[in-house]
């Protein structure tokens, strides 16, 4: 059996490949204006160059190569789309941390952008990265010919709804408790469903879409890919439960471990790796990458 050495020796190579490749994208796609608004940009890429992992890109890119895209076409073919969903996460992550919701003055290690900047700067610059997301995704021009027209159209699509008051935003607003009760599994596998599988449910599925896959792989790669979403933030709840986490305590949502014990919450884990594993039974070593990624999303210690 794999140990977990090898397991992340596999892996991070792979990783920081993959996170330069979008790091150079998001460089190109998202460059400095020539007159203004510099702060505006500055403060936009205090947050998108903060030191994340990059894992819905990579997931994106990694989907991509599962389903053979890497073969036949260009990275060109999925790159706008990656790169889009990080800009999106990014704006949730600013304004997460804004007073009036998180009220986070710190993320990885830095400032946050209110803190950094100003408060009224960071809500701006939220705005601008969720802006240009749309735009990258559904610029024919980005995707250099690599991309058919409606298929961009589609992932335009797919990252809205992702996005939207269905997805990302409307699980954070359960989350902030102004939707209903979270006080037992099921409301709380569907808050974490939409706040953050949706997202990850988009990356895989856009990179099967744009590597040209079937629609039925389309969908098996979304399914994996919302399985992989929640075994992450279960395995966040988990690393999270022995700290004196205040913030946690004042939350309106409960967190898994507390609903389920942690062994409960590590055997759902467990059994989202083994749900993971079977969605990609069939592609072979192409697919690598991901289970390597689902292995991370639950093993991992930070």
């Amino acid at each position: 059996m794999t140990s977990h050495s090898e397991l992340l020796a596999a892996l991070w190579p792979y990783m920081e490949e993959r996170r330069a490749q979008v790091d150079a994208a998001l460089t190109e796609y998202f460059p400095a204006p020539a007159r203004w608004p510099k702060q505006l940009h500055e403060a936009a890429n205090w947050a998108l160059f903060g030191g994340g992992k990059r894992m819905r890109p990579v997931l994106a890119l990694a989907a991509f190569e599962a389903v053979g895209g890497s073969a036949k076409l260009p990275w060109d073919a999925v790159l706008p789309a990656a790169c889009a969903v990080e800009m999106v996460h990014t704006y949730s992550l600013v304004h997460d941390d804004l007073p009036c919701m998180d009220d986070d003055a710190e993320r990885r290690g830095r400032p946050t952008v209110h803190v950094q900047f100003s408060e009224a700067l960071a809500l701006l610059a939220g705005d601008a990265l969720l802006t240009e997301a749309f735009s990258l995704c559904g610029h024919l021009e980005a995707y250099k010919g690599a991309a058919q027209p409606e298929k961009i159209l589609k992932a335009s699509r797919m990252l809205a709804h992702a996005a939207g008051w269905q997805g990302m935003v409307g699980g954070q607003s359960i989350d902030l408790g102004f939707e209903m009760p979270v006080d037992d599994e099921e409301s709380l596998r569907f808050l974490h469903l939409r706040k953050t599988g949706e997202l990850f449910r988009f990356s895989a599925a856009v990179g099967a879409l744009l590597g040209d896959a079937s629609e039925k792989d389309v969908e098996r790669m979304g399914d994996y890919g919302e399985a992989l979403g929640l075994a992450f933030q279960i395995s966040d709840d988990i690393l999270d439960a022995d700290e004196d986490n205040e913030e946690r305590e004042a939350s309106p949502t409960p967190s898994f471990p507390a609903l389920l014990g942690e062994a409960g919450a590590r055997e759902r884990c467990a059994a989202l790796l083994e749900r993971c594993y079977e969605l990609l039974e069939g592609y072979g070593p192409k697919a690598e990458p991901l289970r390597q990624l689902a292995w991370y999303a639950v093993h991992r210690d930070h």
